[in-house]
């Protein structure tokens, strides 16, 4: 940001430079018709605010000096410079069709409109008290010539060198902004004051012909003065709002403002080409009068039809445009767009029959889906929680199902060890004491995942614990237990299923086996598979038997899913019987290998998710 007073200071000599080389050094061929350092009055206040205006009237009365003029001349005219130039920067900042307060930027309508019209109207009031003034002090004839004149330099040059210093000034940041006022005041006060100066100004103005009395022009410039101060005392009442963002109206504005100017200089040019044709005549203003007239010429012919039709897109594309841009700050993850406000606002284009329209009702509709579909997705996300809740409690009490601790006695050790790919499984394993010799195993898989295999397990669980109570004969109760299972299943869901008593007196394991990987056994130090019948799985066909088979237990016995052996890795590679075998004649330890054979699949897969539930079950004999 640039200090206050290099604001002054960077004003002052702008306007001396340009100044100076008009007035002391004019260029041939009619650059000077334009009278090119009037423009910079209104741009420097503008930008740099009452810095700048300073500047400029400092810069004016510092050249009238060295041309010989005395202070008590220059003095009161630079006096209304300063006012003029101040003007501009507060008819910007005035607020008058709108509360939402920019930095100067021409990148909409009402922005080049207020641009225009403050140029207009500070033009106006300077070429009147600068053709009034010459009038009282030097006797000008035809003085309402001059007033033309400098309105339509004035004008001309300020549009212009304001296109250039708004750019400059937003790409760096160099505006003198005002700050909001604490003083509120009747804003009709200062809106009677403003007319009272357009009203004074035109009488100033047409005053060549209501009258010819010097005090009375003096008077009426005394007035003028006093009612341009009254209002340059006028608050501020509004907050500058940031104007960064890069729209669609900025950008057609844009290219607008680049081909007026390209106009205007093209008409600038006009000027000095044609200036020889005028310059016979005997009124120096008449002379200079053409080159504004050419170029105003040139701008207006392009300016107002474009201003009119920029106009009609803002309303009708832009505004409708910017209007939907709006659903930006309505949408916030997992939540419903406020449907009021944006349909409200979506409405007033719906019935178009243009495109603006279809986008309305598509905008309009897209809010009630979305809305209607957060609806849903709560209502699933409610049910959903409820369904974890119940899961939780299915886990829980399948948990419950399976023994908690090992059995340990001073003969043997079993323990077993289950862990379901979702939140409930179809494995299970169980192991108690039926009686005070016999040790029944058993180990389960049920098909599928989730509730269903979890219901079939657990029926399986309790009703083995039920035959078991009738007979100790193993393929009895599978045979018994399939044709239970076999009936009233409609969804011919099965389960494979191992089940052995242990004798603690004999050391004999007689088991039956339903479609189960059969049991490892370790015999002189080493593990091998038991060849086994297979067995049919339980509940596709009932009367089916099942053979007893029997062997000595010399050591450890492991019975396990197929979840352990069929783990996959993130190559999608097996874990396999093979190594399974090969981990358990490799493992060292006295205690039961259910933990570390765990830590070795899950070693193997490298935390990739597996998809079967994973069961273990050793009974290991003491030494």
């Amino acid at each position: 940001m640039i200090s206050k007073l290099k604001k002054t200071i960077i004003s002052f000599i702008i306007m001396g430079v340009v100044s100076f080389a008009v007035t002391l050094l004019p260029i041939s061929g009619g650059m000077s018709m334009l009278a090119p350092d009037l423009g910079l009055i209104y741009v420097l206040g503008l930008l740099f605010g009452p810095y700048g205006a300073l500047g400029v009237a400092l810069a004016i009365v510092t050249l009238n000096l060295i041309n010989g003029f005395t202070l008590m001349e220059t003095l009161p005219f630079e006096i209304f410079t300063f006012g003029v130039s101040y003007l501009g920067y507060r008819l910007w900042y005035s607020g008058f069709k709108t509360d939402t307060i920019t930095k100067p930027k021409l990148d909409n309508s009402y922005h080049i409109s207020l641009f225009l019209v403050s140029i207009i109207i500070c033009g106006f009031i300077y070429s009147t008290v600068q053709g009034i003034s010459f009038n009282l002090i030097f006797w000008v004839d035809r003085f309402y010539i001059m007033i033309l004149f400098y309105f339509m330099s004035f004008t001309t040059m300020a549009f212009l060198y304001g296109i250039i210093g708004i750019w400059i000034c937003n790409r760096y940041d160099c505006f003198e902004t005002p700050k909001k006022s604490k003083r509120h005041v009747d804003k009709r006060i200062y809106q009677a004051i403003f007319c009272m100066i357009i009203i004074t100004s035109i009488i100033l103005a047409t005053s060549f012909i209501t009258t010819d009395d010097t005090t009375v022009r003096i008077i009426e410039l005394i007035v003028l003065g006093i009612f341009l101060f009254a209002y340059l005392t006028k608050p501020f009442e509004y907050d500058i709002t940031p104007n960064d963002k890069d729209t669609i109206s900025g950008r057609i504005m844009r290219n607008f403002i680049i081909i007026t100017f390209i106009l205007g200089v093209l008409g600038i040019a006009i000027s000095m080409i044609s200036y020889s044709a005028y310059s016979q005549s005997d009124n120096v203003y008449l002379v200079l009068m053409w080159g504004p007239i050419i170029t105003d010429t040139v701008l207006l012919l392009f300016l107002i039809p474009c201003i009119f039709i920029l106009r009609y897109i803002e309303d009708k594309v832009v505004q409708p445009i910017s209007s939907f841009s709006k659903i930006e700050g309505f949408i916030k993850e997992n939540e419903k767009i406020d449907e009021d406000g944006l349909v409200k606002t979506y409405s007033k284009y719906t019935d178009e029959k243009t495109e603006i329209g279809t986008l309305a009702r598509s905008y309009t509709e897209l809010i009630k889906h979305n809305n209607n579909y957060i609806e849903n997705i709560r209502e699933i996300e409610g049910e959903k929680e409820r369904i974890n809740a119940e899961l939780d409690i299915a886990t829980k009490i399948q948990e419950s199902s399976l023994p908690e601790n090992p059995i340990k006695t001073n003969d043997f050790t079993v323990e077993g060890y289950s862990i379901p790919a979702k939140e409930v499984g179809g494995d299970f394993f169980d192991y108690y004491m039926v009686d005070d010799e016999n040790l029944a195993i058993v180990i389960g898989d049920a098909s599928g995942k989730g509730i269903p295999a979890a219901i079939l397990s657990m029926i399986t669980q309790f009703m083995i614990k039920n035959f078991l109570k009738q007979t100790l004969n193993p393929s009895e109760v599978l045979y018994s237990l399939n044709n239970q299972l076999s009936e009233n299943n409609p969804e011919c869901m099965f389960i494979t299923l191992w089940l052995g008593i242990y004798n603690t007196r004999t050391k004999k394991v007689r088991f039956a086996n339903g479609g189960h990987n059969p049991p490892l056994v370790k015999e002189d130090k080493k593990f091998k598979y038991l060849d086994i019948d297979t067995g049919l799985v339980l509940g596709i066909t009932g009367d089916f038997d099942y053979i007893n088979e029997e062997i000595i237990l010399k050591d450890e016995l492991i019975v396990y899913t197929d979840g352990i052996t069929d783990a996959t890795d993130e190559d999608s590679n097996i874990y396999g019987e093979d190594r399974l075998l090969k981990f358990l004649n490799e493992f060292k330890g006295d205690e039961v290998p259910i933990k570390p054979l765990i830590s070795d699949v899950n070693t193997f897969s490298k935390g990739v998710e597996q998809f079967d539930d994973m069961t273990l079950l050793c009974l290991k004999l003491n030494k």
